[in-house]
C-alpha cells in the first residue's frame, strides 16, 4: 500500500567527525585511499539507519560520498581544470573561487552509479538521489571556453541524462536535480533553463524531482533571504512554466521562510515536496510545527500528492540537530496523516 504523505530529505545530511571535519560545506575528508572508500560506504550506511530509524519513508545517501552537491559531480568529467579557480560571483550574492571550463565537456564514466548501487543493497525503501541542475552548475564555474551560459548548460544537460540513466538502471527510484539558481536567474530559467532540465531527464522512467530553494543555512545566504523583503514570490517567476514541464515532482522552501504558500496554486496537479523543516536554525520543529506546515500546503496540494521534506540540506548542522528535525518531520506527518485518513 502505497505511503500517505511520504517523508524526505531535500538532500545532505551532516557527515560523521572521522569522515570529514563536521558542521562545514566543502569540508576536506579526514581519510584518504582505501580508508576514505571504506569510510564513505560506513558513513552512507549510518546516515541510512537513522533516516529509517525515525521514520523516512524516502530515504537518500545523505551525501555522504561527496564533498559538495555540484563540484563533486564535476570533478568527474573532462574539460574543467581545477588548478586553474577564478572568482565568480555564485547566485549573485557571494565570491567564490571557482574551476574553469577549458574545453568540451563530457563524462568518461558514470559518477555516482557505484555509490547509488551500494545505497539500493541497503534497503528495500524507495531512494532518491539528488544531481546538480545543469544551471546551477554552470553557476558554480567560470566558462573560457564555450562563452555561452545556455551552451555549457546544455552540454550539463545531455551528461545529466547519461548519469540519470544510469542511475535508474541501478534502481534509483527518483532523481532529483538542484537548481537553486532557479530562485535567481528568472528569465534564464524561462527561456531556457527550464529546457534544459527537460533535456537532463529525457527518457527516464523513473520519477523526476528539481529542488528549488533559498540555500543553505550559510551566512551569505541568510544575508541574501534579509534582503528579500516581507513575502519572498521568486517562486511565482517559474512555477507556470514548472507546471507545463515533463519533471514529476517539485521541492521547495516553506517553513519559517516568507514564501506566500498560496503560490503553490501555480503548480496544482504536480506532486510537491513540501519544505516543514528549517535548516537555518539549530532549533528543533515540534511536530506541531511541522503538521501546521502541511495543513496549510494541504490547502493547495492534494494529500496523494504532498510529500513532507526538509527545506534544504541539512550538511552545515550538528547531528544531533538534524537527527531531531527529521524526528519532528516524521512526527509532524504522523500527526496530519492521522487526521486526513
Amino acid at each position: 500500500m502505497k505511503t500517505l504523505l511520504p517523508t524526505s530529505t531535500a538532500g545532505s545530511l551532516p557527515k560523521p567527525s572521522w569522515l570529514a571535519q563536521p558542521e562545514t560545506l566543502w569540508s576536506p575528508w579526514a581519510l584518504e585511499g582505501e580508508a576514505l572508500v571504506e569510510g564513505k560506504h560506513d558513513a552512507l550506511r549510518l546516515s541510512l539507519q537513522e533516516q529509517q530509524k525515525v521514520g523516512i519513508d524516502i530515504v537518500s545517501d545523505g551525501e555522504q560520498t561527496r564533498q559538495h552537491f555540484v563540484t563533486t559531480f564535476i570533478e568527474h568529467l573532462t574539460g574543467v581544470d581545477f588548478e586553474n579557480r577564478r572568482t565568480v560571483k555564485i547566485r549573485d550574492r557571494y565570491d567564490a573561487k571557482v574551476p574553469t571550463v577549458v574545453g568540451k565537456v563530457s563524462r568518461p564514466k558514470s559518477v555516482f552509479v557505484e555509490d547509488a548501487k551500494f545505497l539500493r543493497q541497503q534497503t528495500d525503501k524507495p531512494i532518491k538521489w539528488a544531481l546538480p541542475g545543469p544551471m546551477t552548475m554552470i553557476d558554480t564555474l567560470y566558462d573560457a571556453h564555450y562563452q555561452s551560459r545556455k551552451k555549457l548548460a546544455w552540454e550539463f544537460a545531455k551528461i545529466l541524462n547519461q548519469e540519470a540513466k544510469d542511475l535508474e538502471a541501478v534502481g534509483v527510484d527518483i532523481i532529483q536535480f538542484d537548481e537553486p539558481a532557479f530562485n535567481v536567474f528568472f528569465d534564464d530559467v524561462n527561456e531556457w533553463g527550464i529546457a534544459c532540465l527537460e533535456r537532463a531527464v529525457e527518457g527516464l522512467k523513473c520519477e523526476t524531482a528539481v529542488h528549488i530553494c533559498y540555500g543553505y543555512g550559510i551566512k551569505a545566504n541568510t544575508d541574501w533571504k534579509k534582503s528579500l523583503g516581507t513575502e519572498w514570490r521568486q517562486y511565482e517567476e517559474i512555477f507556470p512554466k514548472l507546471k507545463e514541464s515533463s519533471i514529476d515532482i517539485i521541492s521547495l522552501e516553506c517553513h519559517n521562510s516568507r514564501v506566500p504558500i498560496e503560490l503553490l496554486a501555480l503548480i496544482r496537479g504536480k506532486k510537491v515536496m513540501v519544505g516543514a523543516i528549517d535548516v537555518a536554525t539549530d532549533t528543533i520543529e515540534s511536530a506541531e510545527d511541522v503538521a501546521n506546515t502541511l495543513r496549510e500546503a494541504l490547502k493547495y496540494v492534494d494529500a496523494d500528492k504532498l510529500y513532507p521534506c526538509t527545506n534544504c540540506g541539512m550538511a552545515p548542522l550538528s547531528r544531533d540537530v538534524a537527527r531531531g528535525k527529521l524526528s519532528a518531520l516524521h512526527a509532524g506527518a504522523e500527526i496530519v496523516r492521522r487526521e486526513i485518513s
